[in-house]
């Protein structure tokens, strides 16, 4: 049966059927175990009898033995679980980049509903939905107590309909209402576009696009600015990007790698082990890098970040990573389901597992809350002090030593720096990542 590795933060999958599987080798290494182990199956055998012939309704056997081995699953850890039909199927649909829905990634954190990240340009996304949020109730039904599958079955529903989340954000005194129309999920899995001299590469997933995506932006824009020489670096944003796939994750690392290991996991025996290592080649030849992440950055995109930082590739900049340090294989199942079960964790290059702990950022440098109030005041600010100039002054000496080339180009500069600084009102850990690849190359030889 065909086997995959996922490297993704969020458990989102239901079950509806149910087939199980014994083969003869599973039961001749089971015959060492202890006898309470038969016991205890005689024991779920009974209670299963008693459901079926005392329940004050009548029950769907199908359904109860689909909910023994959802829990059975999903009692190992929050990434664990049994996946219908249909879930299967909508799995592989979303790993190609396509799927209904809202466009938010979770998980389940002390019994409830945190969102991993939002999905850039999905409708989450533009509604206000932040990574670390807790979602309490769905259109006025509380969510606590609900397992994560059966959450997030009241999240879906049809395209072009509304749903209502309640919200509990840190630094907010009262949960508050979000309202979303469910939509068509198309995500571009990675986007560039050049702010002056630098590349900027967002990565918003790792699916079968992402790699593709990256190689042929980065491939124009190096074009558009006349060639490798003419840029100074490249940003590569990993914000908000809950992950994917594995392969992806090894391929888009191995793009701005040489040599040496990316990743390795280590399952339960040794022999399980993987080892995976670059290639020759670097999409940039060796230009510099600077990785931007967050705590809503996991998996998939630890790896990443892991492996650059490892290599001393990139700097990383901006806050602690999710933590999210396991794989888990997808193995399909008689009647189209399938299961998913986490079977190693990864390793970065220099044999840390960042389970828990995250990525920690070689310059952390946090996304300042925005407060309209008192952007406002100082803008008026700002621009009373730019208001005057020795220019300005009465009587100033004017420069007579510049020629009028030398004046102009003396203005240019002043225009796209100011340009640039606008930058930092928008997105002030992007501004910052890049002020750091114009320094590097302010001091590269000329």
């Amino acid at each position: 049966m065909r086997r995959f590795l996922i490297a993704a933060a969020g458990g989102i999958a239901t079950g509806v059927l149910v087939s199980t599987q014994v083969a003869a080798p599973l039961l001749a290494q089971e015959s060492s175990r202890p006898t309470s182990v038969y016991e205890q199956l005689d024991l779920f055998g009974d209670i299963f009898e008693r459901i079926r012939a005392q329940y004050v309704e009548e029950v769907d056997e199908g359904k109860l033995i689909e909910a023994a081995i959802d829990g059975m699953l999903s009692s190992l850890d929050p990434h664990s679980s049994y996946l219908s039909p249909e879930d299967a199927s909508a799995m592989r649909v979303q790993t190609r980049g396509e799927f209904g829905g809202l466009g938010i990634e979770v998980t389940q954190e002390e019994g409830f509903v945190k969102v991993v990240s939002p999905m850039d340009g999905t409708p989450a996304a533009e509604a206000g939905v932040e990574a670390g949020d807790f979602i309490t109730h769905v259109d006025g039904e509380s969510l606590l107590g609900l397992t994560l599958d059966d959450a997030v079955d009241l999240m879906r529903g049809p395209v072009g309909s509304e749903i209502v989340i309640t919200v509990v954000r840190e630094g907010t005194a009262e949960p508050f209402d979000i309202s979303i129309i469910r939509d068509t999920i198309k995500l571009t899995a990675a986007r560039a576009r050049t702010e002056g001299k630098t590349v900027v590469l967002r990565v918003t997933t790792f699916n079968d696009q992402t790699y593709i995506n990256l190689e042929e932006g980065l491939k124009k824009e190096i074009d558009a600015a006349g060639g490798i020489d003419n840029i100074n670096g490249v940003v590569l944003d990993l914000r908000n990007n809950p992950g994917g796939l594995l392969t992806q994750a090894i391929k888009v690392s191995d793009a701005f790698l040489d040599k040496g290991e990316i990743v390795s996991t280590r399952g339960r025996a040794p022999e399980d082990g993987e080892r995976y290592n670059a290639t020759p080649g670097d999409l940039i030849g060796g230009k510099p890098m600077v990785v931007l992440i967050n705590g809503g950055s996991a998996s998939a995109s630890e790896i990443v970040s892991g492996a650059l930082q490892d290599h001393r590739r990139a700097i990383v900049v901006g806050t602690k990573s999710f933590g999210k340090g396991s794989v888990q294989t997808v193995m399909p199942l008689r009647g189209d389901g399938a299961m998913r079960l986490t079977t190693a964790r990864y390793y970065t290059p220099s044999g840390r597992s960042i389970q828990s702990l995250g990525i920690s950022p070689d310059i952390v440098v946090a996304q300042p809350p925005r407060n309209p109030e008192a952007e406002d005041e100082e803008d008026a600010t700002s621009a009373a002090r730019r208001s005057r100039s020795e220019a300005d002054l009465r009587g100033a000496l004017s420069n007579d030593s510049l020629s009028e080339d030398e004046i102009r180009q003396i203005e240019e500069e002043r225009a796209k720096a100011e340009e640039a600084a606008k930058l930092r009102d928008d997105d002030y850990q992007l501004a910052y990542a890049i002020d750091i690849l114009k320094g590097y190359s302010a001091l590269a030889p000329k």
